[in-house]
């Protein structure tokens, strides 16, 4: 039972769990349900329509043996209490109704952004505090999320709980609906281009995990498969320096102070020309780097796509327009934002 499955992470997990043999069934659950003649037939899904803040969940998940849960909002930044109901109230209904259902496995993503902020550049495993990276109402939602975990955990102990740490995650089929979501409509995809841009500009302090939406759903089916209970941490390996960002863009690469940055961000979502707000910015400088070692040693996982060309498939899949036929993702529905719409962009999956 995926919870969330027509997002960037629950279709590549889709994908991914239709190729495994040891699955027999899988229930895919969405706030929006894609048209049956726009998605590619796969013959083990079935669809079923479901919000986790308002509709019950008990009749779906009756008969799961495992539960993924995916489903996120990550807007709109200028009503916290929406996102506030579906990532923290809607994830308390779905654990109630895990309960209830006894099902028999959960497993949840979480995020490096749950994670509190770097001590210095050394990775860390999944034993680091999960007190959030900043204020951003993403990092503090996630690490609620953590709480409400662990309070699951010591209540019901048949359940077997896994949560995955995933960095920041791209796909080209995803590009569209994440330029909505933080970008906003006046990022246009040409303007990525490699060469175009003479100089990059990047705040003091940035360092950049990534990793490809593909090897997620590989370590969530591995995390189904192995029902191995604890946290772990997804990311490609390497880290990208504001030097590597740079050369992506064929560019020079220029330091600018955090708070110059922070203010012209805070400028920009005041006005409502972008989505993403200031404290964003503040856990992306602040989150600490992640070791892979767990998953790589307790399920064979190893990610497939480096940092840089995951974040070089995100450029591309900007520049070609490109999308999945599910509403999230369809660049009809996450394409750039009209004007009355800045700050109401949705997405249901982390």
């Amino acid at each position: 039972m995926v919870v969330g499955a027509s997002g960037n992470i629950g279709t590549a997990l889709l994908e991914q769990l239709d190729r495994e043999a040891a699955v027999t069934e899988i229930a895919a659950v969405a706030r929006r349900l894609p048209s049956p003649t726009s998605s590619k037939p796969q013959a083990r899904v079935t669809w079923h329509q479901a919000d986790v803040t308002a509709d019950e969940l008990d009749p779906i998940f009756g008969d799961a043996d495992v539960v993924v849960h995916l489903a996120w909002l990550f807007q709109p930044t200028h009503r916290p209490s929406d996102t506030w109901a579906n990532n923290a109230v809607g994830t308390a209904r779905l654990l109630d109704a895990v309960e209830r259902c006894q099902v028999k496995a959960l497993v949840v993503s979480s995020s490096v952004a749950a994670y509190s902020p770097r001590q210095n550049e050394e990775p860390v495993d999944e034993t680091w505090p999960t007190h959030g990276a900043s204020t951003a109402a993403y990092a503090r939602e996630k690490a609620y999320v953590e709480r409400l975990l662990d309070a699951f955990e010591a209540r019901v102990t048949r359940c077997t709980v896994t949560r995955l740490r995933p960095a920041f995650v791209f796909h080209r089929r995803a590009a569209i609906q994440q330029r909505r979501l933080f970008m906003g409509p006046f990022v246009p995809g040409n303007l990525l281009r490699p060469g175009l841009i003479p100089l990059l500009p990047t705040p003091a302090g940035l360092l950049l995990q990534t990793v490809q939406s593909d090897d997620v759903g590989k370590a969530f089916a591995a995390a189904i498969l192995a029902n191995t209970p604890g946290a772990f941490n997804v990311c490609a390996d390497g880290v990208l320096t504001p030097q590597q960002l740079a050369e992506l863009f064929k560019a020079r690469q220029a330091t600018v102070p955090a708070r110059l940055a922070r203010a012209a961000l805070k400028a920009a979502w005041t006005a409502h020309a972008v989505p993403a707000n200031p404290e964003l910015l503040d856990a992306l400088l602040a989150v600490p780097m992640m070791s892979n070692a767990r998953a790589k040693a307790e399920w064979g996982w190893a990610p497939t796509v480096s940092a840089a060309d995951a974040l070089s498939e995100f450029f591309e899949g900007l520049r070609r327009g490109e999308g999945h036929p599910t509403p999230p993702l369809d660049p009809e529905n996450s394409g750039p934002l009209r004007a009355q719409e800045f700050g109401t962009g949705i997405g249901n999956s982390a």
